[in-house]
């Protein structure tokens, strides 16, 4: 709520945007939340006498994804803002992370924007103050990792395992002290086995992980 009172008053109209691919599971969180925000625009426009006092006007977008729409996320998103001009961007989306622990865990929030796809190496143009003309705040959770992380993070359970058994060894101590990631994922990437990888449980993390984003969003409001 501070970070949205920081950039707009209490009667700025806000766009809600839910990036992602409602069709493959760790990346459909941001269209089922946009399934669940409480829509008041149009109820605004056509129909104010049922709208109490200070309701703020918020609408909502899954545009997709380019592999579906043929269209660049930025340019349906720089459409929709012209057009209806809202004073405010919240735009949800699923993360890929740095680290296992951080999967269904953790919720990233900033308003400096965000780069759909950047985390698996897919990178569109960013969503920003830059490039739409007004504040936009990003809600990101991780939901993937790639199989270079988890081999990171398993080489150091790994290591620290025969630590436990051998109580010292300098080698394995500055192993463990290191962050392997990048030399572990160019050991994978011309073999293409640096998969993406999600936990087996993702259905109902992305379905808890909606409804808090989703309340989290309609408390703001």
């Amino acid at each position: 709520m501070k970070l949205v009172d920081k950039h707009i008053d209490k009667k700025g109209e806000i766009l809600v945007v839910g990036l992602g691919n409602m069709y493959v599971t760790p990346d459909s969180l941001g269209p089922k939340v946009v399934n669940d925000i409480e829509v008041t625009r149009h109820i605004i426009n056509y129909l104010p006498q049922y709208v109490e006092e200070g309701t703020r006007m918020v609408s909502a977008i899954s545009p997709g994804v380019l592999g579906t729409t043929g269209i660049e996320t930025m340019e349906i998103v720089k459409g929709i803002v012209d057009n209806i001009n809202p004073k405010l961007v919240i735009v949800i989306d699923a993360l890929a992370s740095r680290s296992i622990e951080r999967i269904s865990s953790t919720v990233q929030l900033s308003d400096t924007g965000i780069v759909p796809g950047a985390g698996v190496g897919n990178a569109r143009n960013e969503i920003s103050i830059n490039t739409l003309g007004i504040p936009v705040i990003a809600i990101g959770i991780p939901t993937v990792v790639e199989t270079a992380v988890l081999v990171n993070d398993c080489l150091d359970l790994f290591i620290g395992k025969l630590q436990d058994e051998a109580k010292s060894n300098d080698y394995l101590n500055q192993l463990k002290n290191e962050d392997n990631y990048e030399e572990i994922k160019e050991a994978l990437v011309p073999n293409d086995y640096n998969l993406i990888v999600t936990p087996k449980e993702i259905d109902d993390l992305i379905e808890n992980m909606t409804k808090v984003v989703a309340a989290g969003i309609n408390g703001a409001m």
